[in-house]
């Protein structure tokens, strides 16, 4: 009976351990779990003029639509009303059984930023098809040749289908700005989350958050991602004005492995293994990355070097 008595109040410790270990988990923005769907293969090659990358006109008029669609989004959005994400499921950050980010429903809003939106993944479909790099992950991970990789160097975000890389002023999160930085040498990208002051001019208590992921190429256009830990840096400590940090382990697969399974044991629902993470490339010339994740989600981003696109990454 002892024995029995003990085994119970080990696994409800574990239980706990795990609950705990979710939750923090959750907290994480941008930490994608994806499923597999292939990408729209390209038909054209990679073109160099010089040390730049050949763009067709065709490309280039599309990529100048893209953004005056992207800002025709934020207008109806700052017309019709903007995302109120929260961290968690409760938030609407995750799904509830396989744990992956939501995906946005802009109609929910109005249809007049349902539409926008649709427009954008249409042109992002359509640069798809033109894309002047054919191996956007060649030399990824190479200590060699890292530097030259396509994808290295920093990119800021200008539109996303996902929930949890979406921060707006009317949640309790807070406003951000986003961008992704890739280390081509040794393989690293850094989800680097910058939260903004509030509207009275006040600096959050979380000020950054930065998560390391360890990517690596597992065809032309496929990256793999494998999430190692995140870096949360603090303005406040106890109300004191003083810069500060913590490291937080993203749970690694077997803790995953016993969160699903204790969801089912306790919970009674079923619970999905969170599948792989992943993003294809579906379109990337010198200063505009398109990627698409496992679970549909679009990303859009932009160098700081692209004119055209600054006022939008401000």
């Amino acid at each position: 009976k002892q024995a029995s008595l003990f085994t119970m109040r080990v696994l409800f410790g574990v239980y706990i351990w795990c609950t705990l270990a979710q939750q923090i988990s959750s907290f994480l923005p941008i930490q994608q779990w994806f499923s597999s769907k292939s990408c729209r293969p390209s038909t054209f090659s990679r073109r160099s003029v010089g040390d730049a990358l050949f763009v067709s006109p065709k490309s280039q008029e599309l990529k100048e639509e893209l953004l005056n669609r992207i800002d025709r989004l934020r207008t109806a959005q700052l017309l019709a009303g903007d995302f109120s994400v929260d961290f968690g499921v409760k938030g609407g950050e995750l799904n509830e059984t396989s744990r992956a980010p939501q995906k946005l429903d802009f109609y929910s809003i109005s249809d007049s930023v349902g539409h926008a939106a649709d427009s954008i993944l249409e042109i992002c479909e359509e640069l798809a098809k033109v894309t002047p790099t054919e191996n956007p992950t060649e030399y990824l991970g190479s200590r060699k040749d890292g530097d030259k990789s396509p994808l290295n160097g920093a990119w800021k975000l200008l539109f996303t289908t996902a929930a949890d890389a979406t921060f707006s002023k009317n949640s309790t999160r807070g406003d951000a700005k986003a961008q992704n930085i890739v280390d081509g040498k040794t393989g690293r990208i850094t989800n680097v989350i910058d939260f903004l002051p509030s509207t009275r001019g006040e600096r959050p208590m979380l000020q950054q958050l930065n998560v390391i992921i360890k990517a690596k190429a597992l065809s032309e256009k496929r990256v793999e991602l494998k999430f190692k830990y995140a870096k949360a840096v603090f303005s406040r400590f106890f109300g004191i004005p003083i810069k500060w940090s913590i490291y937080i382990p993203i749970p690694a697969t077997f803790i995953t492995r016993l969160i699903v399974f204790f969801n089912r044991v306790f919970r009674r629902k079923k619970a999905q293994m969170p599948p792989k993470a992943f993003f294809d490339v579906l379109f990337l010339d010198d200063n505009l990355r398109i990627h698409r994740t496992g679970e549909d989600n679009f990303f859009v981003q932009a160098r700081e070097t692209w004119a055209s696109a600054r006022y939008l990454t401000l």
